[in-house]
């Protein structure tokens, strides 16, 4: 599984970015992955943002996200996005895109980080 992450950039508070990751994988690995997204502020450990069942559908978010940003699936470009609303200073971070088999702890591959700075 191979993973591309792309869509960071520099906005202000309260504009949106679209975050997007390329996922490579064979077609019965599709059907069993789990993708996420986690974020790394400066001087902080990596967190959890928010993620999705590949197959099902199912999502989780993070409270410090919830109601700002969504995350969705696309099968016809094999890609995951995050929707990100409402931006806040304290989001500014590199996201990571990462996939896995487990649901609670989908961490088995990673792509690059794309950096998101919310400022005026």
């Amino acid at each position: 599984v191979q993973l591309q992450a792309s869509g960071g950039g520099l906005v202000q508070p309260g504009g949106s970015l679209r975050l997007s990751c390329a996922v490579v994988a064979s077609g019965r690995t599709f059907s069993r992955l789990t993708m996420a997204w986690f974020r790394q502020a400066p001087g902080y450990e990596r967190e959890f943002v928010a993620r999705i069942n590949w197959r099902e559908g199912r999502t989780l978010y993070a409270d410090s996200v919830k109601g700002r940003f969504t995350i969705s699936r696309d099968n016809a470009r094999n890609a995951v996005d995050l929707q990100m609303n409402s931006l806040k200073p304290e989001d500014t971070a590199v996201y990571y895109c990462a996939a896995g088999s487990s649901e609670s702890s989908p961490s088995d591959y990673w792509g690059q980080g794309t950096e998101v700075t919310v400022s005026s």
